[in-house]
């Protein structure tokens, strides 16, 4: 908070420092009628004087001569006339609106910055910078989790992130025992299906095989166009050397995949030596 408050009154110094001074010292008199009758009278003797030296050297002649002194006369008639008339300006203002100013200017900064600002975000030890997560605070984090869940072996989703969670860390037979564990859910899902048929093949080494392509083929009658599962699919029987299935699945999932991205040039790398294989 002090450090924004310096800034703060740093800013409004310099544009006190801008506005200020031309409303401190702003002119305070305004000239009066006489003053303006003065400055006008003199001006049309000066204009009357070149006309008379223009008409002495002949640039102008008699007539010409009388009217153009007619015309300044008129000109001086209708300024000295619009003076009269002219309502009489009040006396400055100028430094009372300094002082306002002055007075105002920091409040309202206050006022703004309580309503739309953040205070805390100014607290050193607010601003300070966040400890990273290391990878000892991110498995302490999964072990309170799984000791979470033997005292809630029901709860599902809870299984479901602990699972999850093991996968990231390359846990694959605790991941596959926490899948395990949510079934029931995974079951209806094409998604899940697809993650726990990947764990199971990760943590086994054999492919995707046995159990995990049971879990593929659930996942695609759920879903046929699931773009997981059809990568899978596609694997599963690229290993089993069922070149026309393998296909089929690949060839349905490049739509779904970006064009010229690196999975795609796998898909086809694999579909096109799938072909030559057949």
């Amino acid at each position: 908070m002090t450090q924004f408050a310096i800034y703060a009154t740093l800013i409004i110094v310099a544009v006190a420092a801008m506005i200020l001074p031309s409303l401190w010292f702003a002119r305070r008199r305004q000239p009066s009628g006489a003053d303006r009758k003065a400055a006008n009278l003199a001006i049309f003797r000066d204009q009357l004087a070149d006309l008379e030296r223009e008409r002495n050297e002949g640039s102008l002649d008699e007539s010409e001569f009388e009217q153009a002194r007619n015309e300044l006369q008129r000109r001086l008639l209708e300024e000295v006339e619009a003076g009269d008339e002219a309502e009489p300006v009040p006396a400055s203002t100028s430094r009372p609106t300094a002082v306002a100013l002055l007075v105002l200017l920091p409040l309202a900064a206050l006022a703004a910055y309580t309503v739309l600002g953040n205070p805390r975000a100014l607290d050193p030890v607010n601003t300070a910078p966040q400890k990273q997560m290391t990878a000892a605070d991110i498995e302490g984090m999964v072990a309170k989790l799984a000791a979470r869940m033997q005292q809630n072996p029901d709860d599902m989703n809870g299984w479901l992130m602990l699972a999850r969670s093991y996968k990231m860390l390359g846990r694959y037979a605790e991941s596959v025992e926490a899948y395990a564990k949510a079934e029931p859910v995974i079951e209806k899902d094409p998604e899940l299906l697809a993650s726990y048929a990947e764990t199971l093949a990760m943590a086994s080494g054999k492919g995707l095989s046995g159990k995990a392509r049971e879990l593929i083929d659930k996942a695609l009658k759920l879903d046929p166009q699931h773009g997981h599962t059809l990568f899978l699919a596609g694997a599963a029987a690229m290993e089993a050397g069922d070149a026309k299935n393998g296909i089929a699945y690949w060839e349905a999932l490049l739509p779904q995949v970006e064009a010229g991205s690196e999975l795609d040039q796998m898909l086809r790398n694999g579909i096109e030596q799938m072909k030559q294989g057949k």
